[in-house]
C-alpha cells in the first residue's frame, strides 16, 4: 500500500532535445529546421535529433544514411560536447538553488529530491515550474519535468507533456496513472521487452498488475520483481547526489567494416589506451572486462571476464580483450568495438540488508 511507504517529493527534469536545441540556439539559421547532431556519412550515427526531425522518424542511435532517407532535408552538425557540458553546468547550478539532493543521469537530465528544500516551498510542482522558468531565462532552452512520489513515476511523467511541459502525479493518482499507461512507456521496458510483453497480452499497467510475481520472474528473470513493484507504485531508490559509476568504457566506430582479427587487435589497442587514460584520470580500477562487438547488421554481442584482481593498465586490458575476442570467431564484419571495465574499486561494500520500517503518512501531502 502506498500509504505505508515513505513518500518523497521527486522531480525529474529532462531538457528538450538538448544537443539539437543548443545547436539551434547558437545558430539561429537552424531554428525550425530538421536537425541531427552526429554524422551524416555512411558510417555516421545520429546522437540527437530536433523535434522537427523527429516528426520524420529520425531518432538517436539511427544511422545517418537511414535518417537522411527518412528526412531528405535533414541538416547534420558535428557534436560539441564541451559546449553541452558548459550549458549543463549552468542548469545544475539552478538545481542546487533548491536542494543538494541532485542526481544527474546525463548532461541533460537529473533527479531532484525536494521533500525538504532550501526555499522552504511546500509544492514540488511549483518548484519544478520555477526551475523550468529559470532554465529558460538563463540558457534560452526549454525543459520538461515530472513530479511524483518516487524516481520511477517522476521519470515516466516527465515524458508526458514534452516538450516544454510538466506533469504531476500526486500520491492518490499514482496507481490509476500507472494502470492506464501503455507498457511501452514504462521506464525500463525497452523495445524488445515491450514486444515480448505485448505477445504475452500485457499492453497496459493494469495488464501487468494482473500477473503474479512468479509469472513475471519466469518470463523476465530478475527484472520480474522490478516490474511487479513499480506498477504498484513501489520504487524505494533514493536520489543519490554522488552517483558512483558502475563501469568505465571506450569504443570506436570504424569508417569501413573490418573482418580481420589482426585489424581488430590493432583497434582494440587504441581503445585500451583510451580506456586506461580515463581510468587513471579518475583513479579507478576494476575486475570485470567486457568486450563489445557491433556487427555490420547492427546486432551487438558482448563477452565478459572477471579477474581475481583489480586492473587499470592498457596491457592487462588488451590481454583480456584478446582472450575474449578469440573465444569465438566474429560472425560477421565488424563496425564497432568497445571495451568497458566494471566491478570497480569505487563500488561500496554491500552490508547485510537491514529491515526497513514502513512510514505511514496521510495523502494530504502537497504536490
Amino acid at each position: 500500500m502506498l500509504s505505508e511507504l515513505p513518500i518523497r517529493k521527486i522531480i525529474h527534469v529532462d531538457m528538450d532535445a538538448f544537443y539539437a536545441s543548443v545547436e539551434q540556439l547558437d545558430n539561429p539559421d537552424l531554428k525550425g529546421k530538421p536537425l541531427a547532431v552526429g554524422g551524416g556519412g555512411k558510417r555516421g550515427v545520429v546522437s540527437a535529433a530536433s523535434y522537427e526531425a523527429r516528426k520524420f522518424g529520425v531518432k538517436s542511435a539511427m544511422s545517418g544514411v537511414l535518417a537522411k532517407k527518412r528526412c531528405p532535408e535533414l541538416i547534420f552538425v558535428k557534436p560539441r560536447f564541451s559546449r553541452y557540458k558548459e550549458v549543463s553546468q549552468q542548469i545544475r547550478k539552478i538545481f542546487f538553488e533548491y536542494t543538494e539532493l541532485v542526481e544527474p543521469l546525463s548532461l541533460d537530465e537529473a533527479y531532484l529530491d525536494v521533500t525538504k528544500n532550501k526555499k522552504g516551498m511546500l509544492s514540488a510542482s511549483l518548484i519544478a515550474q520555477e526551475i523550468r522558468q529559470k532554465i529558460l531565462k538563463k540558457t534560452g532552452l526549454t525543459a520538461s519535468a515530472g513530479i511524483s512520489i518516487n524516481k520511477f513515476v517522476a521519470k515516466v511523467a516527465s515524458d508526458y507533456n514534452k516538450p516544454n511541459g510538466q506533469k504531476t502525479v500526486a500520491p492518490e493518482e499514482v496507481i490509476p496513472f500507472l494502470e492506464e499507461l501503455d507498457i511501452r512507456k514504462f521506464y525500463g521496458v525497452g523495445k524488445v521487452t515491450g514486444e515480448k510483453m505485448y505477445r504475452l497480452g500485457i499492453f497496459t499497467g493494469m495488464d501487468l498488475k494482473q500477473k503474479e510475481l512468479t509469472y513475471l520472474e519466469k518470463h523476465f528473470g530478475k527484472s520480474g520483481a522490478y516490474y511487479y513493484n513499480v506498477v504498484r507504485g513501489i520504487h524505494l531508490s533514493k536520489v543519490k547526489p554522488n552517483r558512483i559509476p558502475k563501469s568505465v568504457a571506450a569504443e570506436r566506430t570504424f569508417f569501413d567494416n573490418i573482418t580481420s582479427e589482426v585489424y581488430m587487435i590493432e583497434k582494440l589497442e587504441h581503445i585500451a589506451n583510451e580506456l586506461e587514460k580515463r581510468l587513471k584520470r579518475n583513479k579507478i580500477a576494476g575486475k570485470t572486462v567486457t568486450l563489445k562487438i557491433k556487427y555490420s547488421d547492427f546486432t551487438t554481442q558482448t563477452r565478459s571476464k572477471t579477474l581475481a584482481y583489480f586492473i587499470a593498465s592498457k596491457e592487462l586490458l588488451l590481454e583480456t580483450a584478446k582472450e575474449l575476442l578469440y573465444q569465438e570467431k566474429p560472425k560477421n564484419s565488424v563496425r564497432l568495438l568497445g571495451l568497458s571495465l566494471g566491478n570497480l574499486n569505487t563500488e561500496p561494500k554491500k552490508d547485510k540488508p537491514k529491515t526497513q520500517k514502513s512510514i505511514s503518512i496521510q495523502l494530504r501531502f502537497e504536490f
